[in-house]
């Protein structure tokens, strides 16, 4: 059955592009650091850079290195890819047939695995060149065996120590998300482990798996967590407090259940609708068929795989790339509802003997409705994988022809140009270049702020990126060729643009436009620059990404008018922060503000308000000044609050938080000594 659905899904590609072709640019992520890897460099992703911590799955690349070795370069890699998806699949619905077996017999287990072999989010991914399958595989696989360790069959041996320890450290490899792996195996020891002396800690052994990355990222990269945890977690995003983060699960949980295993607006390619109904139903079923033959460590290992499905509702958005980070855990769903075919097959017997047709009927006619989803699944993975084509794999080609050998370009899809260009590459995003992804969760503003402190060999030269994702029209110069994809909707833009990159404006800020005469600057609060900000206390209180941003407007300053561009933050009702003000002279403080409608604003200087500053909604910047008291300066900085106001109201009210000011810069000048 996989063969041939492999044969059907890679023939529609080629078809569809023309030559292989992959539907998520990640895909070329793995191909970048298997050919390193084969070349001898230790997930190295830009030529001439070090150890990346971006790589989602370190075993992926790691199986697909030696084929690059027997000559399958370029694009050709894809079909060893293509081999390795088949294997994953095929080995899945084997493993799912065995597990429900033990719970709910054959019959339900043929039509289990027959449903997961015709699961057309199974089949996208098989041949998506991704790791997604592999890891559904090896979860059901490590059930299977630690429900067996604890559960033996009658007249098997029970699997070794050794056999399970394995998979705790294989399968965190495959993915992060394989660190339930390494509980179950861990739960399977503690339930039928060594009772005696020192091996009962051989229960927390597998508790290692998931560390291996995570210590490897340490030593090689300096940090704990990969650059894409850091890009996509909420966990540690500087935007979601635990509240916030919690709240935001919470919400990724119910679009789970309602919305995303009901066949909804982002699964209707693969899930018919009300799919959720037997899912839900087989979980309810589940425990019943344990109870019934005794096998209570089988219903846990199948829980827990089903329950995965949350670990991804923690991620800022599980909506990129057709869900694939949800699909590993979807082999579950497949013995629940196997267990719910034989639970009502058994109930409709205890009726009428000889309904013994009901349980294969049921998994017939789930699995018959699946199918109709089938070939919508392999036309759209066609499409997307042509789309790609289009856009990110001839871009690459683009630029290995046009663009000098010496060149950097800036990315914000970071893997079929990179593999395919020739050129070494800067990832906006993060992902693939070291100490980037502080600055993309951050936002467009901070990222500007970043591009002036780095050294100007490590800018792009050149960036291939969606204007609108890049969001800093202050670094993109002339636009040099585009590509656009109309008919399409797994990319992250309608046209990638190739730019000239433009620094002429970096440190064009720094300073005011018209600084205090006979005053030295004593300190300055860069608004977006991460560092600036810490040092400075900045208080990050409803502050977003998408309101951190990078502008550019004109300026007369004593040398003339000129354009000049900062990065900073929108969408601000107030402002809390520190600066030094020195004992005994006097001060100011000048402001980089922006405001769409004529408002105006407090400023209080250790708790006591000073001015009353107006801004009169003009298109560019305003850099009022104001007067800081003589007692303010010491050893500890002086607290500055900057408050939206309405006359003749009191602050705080819903109608005053209607109106919003930009700040970007603040400075301290004081009187010379």
């Amino acid at each position: 059955m996989s063969v041939v659905l492999g044969v059907v899904c890679v023939r529609a590609i080629l078809h569809a592009a023309g030559e292989p072709a992959a539907p998520l640019d990640d895909a070329f992520i793995h191909l970048t650091y298997a050919r390193g890897l084969a070349q001898g460099h230790f997930f190295r992703y830009v030529a001439g850079e070090g150890y990346s911590s971006g790589a989602t799955s370190l075993l992926w690349p790691l199986l697909l290195a030696p084929f690059h070795l027997l000559g399958l370069r370029g694009l050709s890699l894809l079909w060893a890819a293509w081999l390795l998806g088949t294997i994953a699949h095929a080995g899945l619905a084997t493993e799912v047939y065995r597990l429900t077996r033990r719970l709910a017999g054959d019959a339900a287990a043929g039509g289990a695995a027959l449903m997961c072999a015709i699961f057309p989010a199974f089949a996208w991914f098989a041949w998506s060149g991704m790791e997604t399958v592999a890891l559904g595989w090896l979860l059901v696989r490590t059930a299977r065996i630690a429900a067996a360790y604890c559960e033996p069959e009658a007249g098997r041996e029970r699997p070794s120590e050794r056999s399970l320890l394995l998979l705790a450290f294989l399968v965190p490899l495959v993915r992060p998300e394989g660190a339930l792996a390494s509980l179950m195996v861990a739960a399977a020891i503690a339930w039928r482990g060594p009772r005696r002396g020192w091996r009962r800690l051989a229960a927390l052994a597998p508790l290692a798996g998931p560390l291996v990355v995570p210590l490897l990222n340490l030593v090689l990269a300096g940090h704990a967590a990969s650059s894409t945890a850091q890009v996509k977690w909420a966990i540690g995003n500087p935007y979601y407090s635990l509240p916030a983060a919690l709240g935001l699960a919470w919400y990724n949980a119910r679009l789970l259940v309602g919305n995303i295993m009901d066949g909804g607006d982002w699964t209707v390619v693969f899930l018919p609708e009300r799919a959720s109904i037997p899912i839900l139903l087989g979980a309810i079923a589940l425990p019943i068929a344990a109870a019934r033959r005794r096998l209570p460590a089988h219903a846990l290992f199948v829980a827990m795989i089903a329950l995965g499905a949350l670990v991804p509702c923690t991620y800022l958005s599980f909506l990129w790339n057709r869900l694939r980070y949800v699909w590993p855990f979807a082999g579950a769903w497949f013995v629940l509802i196997g267990c719910l075919a034989r639970e009502v097959g058994d109930l409709a017997r205890l009726a009428r003997p000889r309904l013994v047709f009901v349980t294969p009927l049921l998994v017939g006619a789930l699995g018959g409705v699946l199918i109709t989803r089938l070939p919508w699944a392999i036309r759209d993975l066609a499409q997307s994988a042509t789309a790609v084509q289009k856009q990110q794999v001839t871009l690459g080609r683009w630029a290995r022809e046009h663009l000098p050998a010496d060149a950097r370009v800036g990315v914000n899809d970071t893997g079929a140009i990179a593999y395919l260009s020739g050129r070494r590459t800067f990832d906006v995003v993060g992902l693939t270049t070291e100490g980037e992804a502080r600055y993309w969760v951050a936002g467009a503003g901070s990222r500007f702020e970043h591009y002036e402190k780095l050294p100007p060999a490590r800018l792009p030269t050149h960036f291939i990126v969606y204007p609108q994702w890049m969001a800093c029209p202050p670094v993109l110069g002339r636009a040099l060729h585009e590509e656009t994809v109309l008919e399409q909707s797994i990319l992250g833009g309608v046209t990638m643009t190739v730019y000239e990159a433009r620094w002429d404006l970096l440190g064009s800020g720094a300073l005011p436009a018209a600084p205090p005469p006979g005053m030295t600057l004593v300190d300055e609060l860069d608004v977006a620059d991460l560092e600036s900000e810490q040092a400075h206390g900045y208080d990050l209180t409803d502050a977003w990404d998408q309101d951190n941003q990078a502008i550019s407007s004109g300026a007369v300053t004593g040398e003339g008018a000129r354009e000049i561009a900062d990065g900073g933050r929108v969408n601000r009702w107030r402002e809390r922060f520190r600066v030094k003000v020195p004992i005994g002279r006097a001060a100011t403080l000048v402001m980089r503000l922006t405001a769409e409608t004529p408002l105006a604003l407090t400023v209080t200087a250790a708790g006591r308000a000073v001015a009353t500053v107006p801004l009169s909604g003009a298109m560019g910047w305003s850099e009022p000044v104001v007067a800081l008291p003589a007692d303010l300066g010491g050893a500890d900085r002086g607290e500055i609050e900057v408050t939206l106001t309405l006359p003749g109201r009191e602050t705080g009210g819903e109608e005053q938080k209607a109106l919003r000011f930009g700040a970007y810069h603040y400075w301290v000048y004081a009187a010379p000594p």
